[in-house]
């Protein structure tokens, strides 16, 4: 029986209205250098008149006007030394109208408004009981697709419903801080992870830094390897992503007259980043009490992904970080509300299709990652995620999920994590907590329901929700009545209890000792064979779940024993290692059956989901 859902009627609709004034740079630098001249050389009273009518048209949609016209002067001052002309001696009514010149404004939410993430306002005073203030930031996008993150606030009563406070037309950026430090060595170990690997332009760029270095030198760095390269389309790419990520880290602030619904977070720089995609946001509890807010979010600049860490005390002031580690290149990471057992906790979906745990003793660095939970039901065959921070109860942790069926038809589910061990599941849910109806299945990408962060109020879970990627609603659902539709989940620990028999077969006694170890880590029990002919004495004699098995190799080969295994009838699944680069040979070695092929050398973590999945198939 399905859950009692309880829609709210509030719809968060895009509002082309709202509208940021954004640096314009029309390019190439001849053509900038252009426009300058001309409005230097233009009339004065014209001059005047110009901006007397610009500031006219313009002065009511942004909160300062004038001061923008300034900021962007200053971006562009550089070309006017370049003409021969003193920036300080131009009349400050021309320097406001060359302003004018680079600026455009962007309707930052005109195309969508989805995505959203609620969490608790750090201001709680002055409610009544039952009553938390909230805060919901949400996923905008404007022309050209490009996101940014936008809030709304508002106050969840005891009955389930929202009020949500207005947000005006002006909406304001933050002022930009580059102060960081940046250490050569991690700084080249992050791009590595983003498969920014063109060595050659990284090198020039890096040559010219000390082990550690200021966001003002490597920006000059960056200045000066555009003047020693050739900039083909791939080296300009590069170079952008060593600015992007340069940018990554930094702080911004709002000025404290600027309410919750007036705020953007916009990307540094359209041209360095297509975007800020679906920030999870979430109140995290320190080990001494403190509190903050930490989202995670996944930039995207056409060229490469990263994965970074927002961290903010009161929503004025925001710092962001990059995110290390092999296993934090993927989108859809979200953090616990403390730590467990010692450690920071996460849940992400690193190869796309499955939730995975990870844990680490720093926030911002993520190596190892763990199987948590696979599609099970017809609803989500596809691929699993998570939609947000887990939530804590006294049953255990809460973690909304959502699925994909068929038709591409995006589905809200749960699972229940054990409180002390979130790796082991409790129970799920065997039907979708929230499917799109006939009012929410329309939009950018039909079908879809989603979202990014929830929070209980009472006995309430109250889930803020995307329609087809284009607006968003809210909804809550009784806490004890999700309980009770969930069922034990009992598949992981049946895996978990079974101990699998391996059969290993390899020649070479390194590759041999290493690819054992990685079994023998992940639990497996190993048996080895030198060869095919020793690998047939031991399947005669003992009963095993897979075999892992070289190609080449003296005395029966991998592909002998496995046409042998086809003749016998001898039904093990063989999965193939193999250093050969020959489709011909892997092409019959499918055709004989093989159910797998890794490459050596073998990677552990590659090796443990094959046998995982190969393991676990009915």
């Amino acid at each position: 029986m399905a859950i009692h859902v309880h829609r709210l009627e509030t719809i968060f609709q895009p509002d082309p209205k709202r509208v940021i004034a954004r640096f314009f740079f029309p390019g190439p630098e001849s053509r900038v250098k252009n426009i300058i001249k001309k409005v230097i050389e233009i009339d004065e009273e014209q001059a005047r008149q110009t901006l007397n009518q610009t500031l006219r048209n313009f002065s009511d949609r942004h909160r300062n006007i004038s001061k923008i016209y300034h900021k962007h002067f200053n971006h562009v001052r550089h070309f006017v030394d370049q003409l021969g002309f003193n920036p300080n001696e131009l009349p400050e009514f021309k320097r406001m109208l060359i302003g004018a010149y680079f600026t455009h404004e962007y309707s930052i939410e005109s195309a969508a408004f989805f995505n959203p993430s609620m969490v608790e306002d750090p201001d709680q005073s002055n409610l009544l009981e039952g009553q938390k203030r909230v805060i919901v930031s949400f996923r905008a996008t404007g022309e050209g697709h490009i996101s940014s993150i936008v809030f709304r606030g508002g106050i969840v009563n005891s009955d389930g419903s929202i009020e949500f406070n207005t947000s005006s037309r002006l909406v304001d950026e933050a002022e930009v801080i580059q102060n960081t430090i940046y250490l050569k060595s991690e700084f080249i170990l992050k791009l590595n992870e983003m498969d920014v690997d063109k060595k050659i332009v990284i090198d020039s760029v890096m040559d010219k830094l000390n082990d550690t270095f200021d966001f003002n030198q490597l920006m000059q760095a960056l200045r000066e390897a555009k003047e020693t390269i050739k900039l083909t389309p791939t080296n300009q790419t590069v170079l952008n992503s060593l600015s992007w990520l340069a940018h990554t880290n930094h702080e911004i602030t709002f000025s404290f007259d600027t309410a919750i619904g007036d705020r953007v977070i916009f990307p540094i720089s359209a041209s360095e980043s297509n975007g800020i995609e679906d920030a999870r946001f979430v109140k995290f509890t320190h080990d001494d009490g403190r509190t903050v807010f930490y989202a995670t979010y996944t930039a995207y600049n056409g060229y490469t992904i990263l994965p970074t860490l927002i961290e903010t005390e009161d929503f004025y002031h925001f710092k962001f970080m990059p995110m290390y580690g092999e296993k934090a290149q993927n989108k859809g990471m979200a953090l616990f509300p403390k730590k467990i057992n010692g450690k920071y906790a996460m849940i992400s979906r690193i190869d796309g299709i499955n939730n995975y745990i990870m844990f680490s003793d720093d926030i911002n660095i993520w190596q190892e990652a763990t199987l948590l939970q696979e599609p099970k039901y017809a609803w989500e065959c596809v691929q699993i995620g998570n939609s947000g921070s887990p939530i804590e109860t006294d049953k255990g942790w809460l973690l909304i999920t959502h699925g994909v069926g068929t038709m591409r038809q995006y589905a809200l589910g749960a699972l229940l994590l054990d409180l002390k061990d979130p790796s082991k599941i409790i129970g799920r849910l065997e039907q979708p907590l929230l499917v799109p109806n006939e009012k929410e299945r329309e939009g950018y990408v039909p079908n879809v329901v989603y979202s990014c962060g929830s929070i209980l109020n009472g006995n309430k879970v109250i889930i803020p929700y995307a329609m087809s990627d284009t607006s968003s609603a809210c909804m809550w659902v009784e806490l004890n009545e999700l309980f009770s539709k969930m069922i034990p989940d009992d598949k992981q620990e049946d895996f978990t209890k079974r101990t699998a028999h391996i059969l290993l077969v390899e020649d070479d006694l390194i590759n041999q000792k290493v690819v054992a170890e990685i079994l023998k880590k992940l639990n497996y029990k190993v048996t080895i064979a030198n060869n095919g002919v020793s690998a047939l004495m031991e399947i005669a004699k003992t009963k095993f779940d897979v075999v892992l098995s070289d190609i080449n190799m003296p005395k029966f080969d991998g592909l002998e024993l496995l046409e042998y295994m086809n003749e016998q009838k001898i039904e093990i699944p063989l999965l193939f290692m193999t250093s050969i680069n020959d489709e011909a040979i892997e092409l019959q070695g499918l055709k004989f059956g093989a159910v797998e092929y890794l490459k050596k050398p073998v990677n552990a973590d590659l090796l443990r989901l094959k046998l995982e999945r190969l393991l676990k198939k009915p």
